[in-house]
């Protein structure tokens, strides 16, 4: 199941197009049988493309022809494709009884993800209508936290006893591998169902039928708690490139397991977030949200981002007499101010991209090194503005002064713009939202006023 979008539906997949007008057109005649043979032709991936692609009602009429013709496992293989909120705003016209009978033949983390996005009292509802384990498996991953490994995980995995032989694994693999989301390791545990150690899928093969698994198996294997948060988790995937992470309690014991495609999810989520905070905008916000709660979410930043704008207008005006003199200067500012602002926007790139990775290590010398890296880059454009103003005014102090503004305010720009996003991070703020807003403030105000300070002393000069 794919995490809740912050951006449009996706279109359909290349070539549906025409499958597109095809269900439309079944849908109006009520052909229920055509529409079902079509659907069984079609990989879940790209029925999940046409269901996001068709209006709340159309969806909700083919989601009943399907269940009716198809079968509520067929459903519910496509459901777990779609965005959450195109499954819910889909799911939510059906009976209480059909959604839970849908979740109920879900694995466990998609069903989890759906249950918690639909309304109240209507999950209520859907919870005590589930299947008794699928309810509870359901209820119990509810109980952790969002955005952790306890919400994200699957309770369906491989597990057995450290003393099983690789034969008996064997033959306990074809009893139970349909129950499991995906084998792709078989975990090992002890007498209280602790985590002892990790079988691979080939060794359980290579070795002899005999061999007990405690002498098979990796012990120490790589894994998560419950609470350990899911930025976390796709950094062990990542690093440590595995296929599935198992999931521990407190006490060790073996709960569940993160699997590569839920992680996939997490980093193209993430992703998102990264990209709307650097704009300022809250990752809580979609194309869907009410308009009343979207200017919730912007009015702040963008009253913040007035007043820091105030604050260098008011730099600007004090030097409204050196700008009268010379207003060539007022074409010249922004250049210093823009070019600041968009080396800055690089520098919360990289920082804020390796603050969700984890991939800051000591501060000071991150926040030199982005410091030095600015440096360079105000020495390269700065000296490509000095020559370009000289020669255009016919004035070389002029240029000089503002390839220096703008060496200056590339190196505040790389200082800032690696100190403010970890700054905001260790006070518990959210980098990726906070920093654009302040950064860009900081150079915007350094820029105007190394600028318009130097062309105010190079005018005391030549006219002293």
């Amino acid at each position: 199941m794919k995490p809740p979008a912050n951006d449009a539906p996706p279109r359909p997949a290349p070539g549906s197009r025409y499958q597109l007008g095809a269900v439309r057109r079944l849908l109006h005649r009520g052909a229920r049988g055509n529409i079902a043979n079509m659907f069984a032709r079609i990989h879940p991936v790209d029925a999940a493309h046409l269901f996001s692609s068709l209006t709340p009602a159309e969806g909700a009429r083919l989601l009943e022809t399907l269940i009716q013709e198809s079968g509520p496992a067929r459903v519910a293989s496509i459901l777990t494709e779609m965005d959450g909120p195109d499954a819910v705003a889909i799911l939510v016209g059906q009976p209480p009884d059909a959604i839970a009978h849908l979740l109920s033949e879900m694995q466990s983390d998609d069903a989890t993800l759906l249950a918690s996005l639909l309304p109240e009292p209507l999950a209520a509802d859907v919870l005590s209508r589930m299947e008794k384990e699928a309810g509870e498996d359901v209820r119990a991953l509810l109980e952790h936290e969002e955005r952790t490994a306890g919400r994200l995980m699957t309770t369906e995995f491989f597990s057995l006893p450290q003393e099983t032989t690789v034969a008996e694994a064997v033959a306990a693999l074809h009893k139970r591998a349909e129950d499991a989301e995906t084998v792709l390791y078989l975990y090992v545990v002890d007498a209280a169902e602790r985590l002892v150690g990790v079988v691979s899928m080939r060794q359980l093969l290579i070795r002899p039928p005999s061999e007990k698994l405690a002498t098979v198996m990796v012990p120490d294997a790589i894994r998560a708690t419950t609470e350990t948060p899911q930025e976390e988790v796709a950094e062990l995937i990542s690093e440590y490139g595995l296929l599935a992470v198992p999931v521990v309690d407190q006490d060790e014991k073996l709960v569940g397991i993160v699997t590569v495609d839920d992680i996939i999810d997490v980093v193209e989520e993430e992703a998102g977030r990264e990209l709307l905070g650097l704009s300022g905008v809250s990752p809580e916000e979609s194309p869907e949200t009410p308009a009343r709660r979207s200017l919730r979410l912007r009015a702040p930043w963008l009253l913040v981002n007035l007043g820091t704008a105030s604050v260098a207008a008011l730099i600007i005006s004090r030097f409204q007499g050196t700008i009268e003199s010379l207003p060539l200067l007022a074409a010249l500012g922004p250049i210093v101010a823009g070019v600041g602002g968009n080396g800055a926007t690089q520098t919360l790139a990289v920082i804020v991209r390796a603050l969700a990775l984890g991939e800051v290590g000591r501060v000071p010398r991150t926040v030199f090194k982005e410091g030095l890296i600015g440096l360079g880059l105000g020495a390269v454009t700065g000296l490509v503005i000095a020559g370009g103003v000289a020669l255009a005014s016919g004035r070389p102090v002029l240029g000089a002064v503002v390839g220096s503004a703008l060496l200056l305010n590339l190196m505040i720009a790389g200082l800032m713009g690696s100190a403010v996003p970890i700054l905001l991070k260790r006070l518990g703020f959210d980098p990726a939202v906070a920093s654009g807003v302040f950064v860009t403030a900081c150079t915007d105000m350094s820029g105007y006023f190394t600028f318009l300070g130097l062309s105010a002393l190079l005018l005391s000069m030549m006219q002293g």
